[in-house]
């Protein structure tokens, strides 16, 4: 068996965006986490939206921009029903 493969271990401080800290034991001193059970909804019970880099507001614009194509996907599917006006093949020949 080889040794000293492990890494050591450190009383590690944990720090969250919120501002709250709590120690616990990691491979590195110190932690910083965006997230805590402090400031989770989950265990806050409180609703609320962790936006980081708007991503709740690029996905509504994704979401408009998917009704507005499929609504202008509707009109002109329609638009080219009406127009398309299909010959049969005896009236192809009977043409020439």
């Amino acid at each position: 068996m080889q040794t000293a493969i492990h890494p050591k271990f450190f009383s590690a401080k944990v720090i969250c965006s919120c501002g709250n800290t709590f120690n616990t034991q990691s491979t590195k001193s110190e932690i910083h986490v965006e997230v805590c059970s402090k400031c989770h909804p989950f265990y806050t019970g409180e609703h609320r939206f962790l936006d980081t880099k708007g991503r709740v507001e690029s996905f509504q614009k994704k979401q408009e921009k998917a009704k507005q194509y499929k609504t202008i996907a509707k009109n002109k599917t329609k638009v080219h029903k009406e127009e398309k006006n299909v010959k049969s093949l005896k009236e192809l020949l009977g043409e020439s």
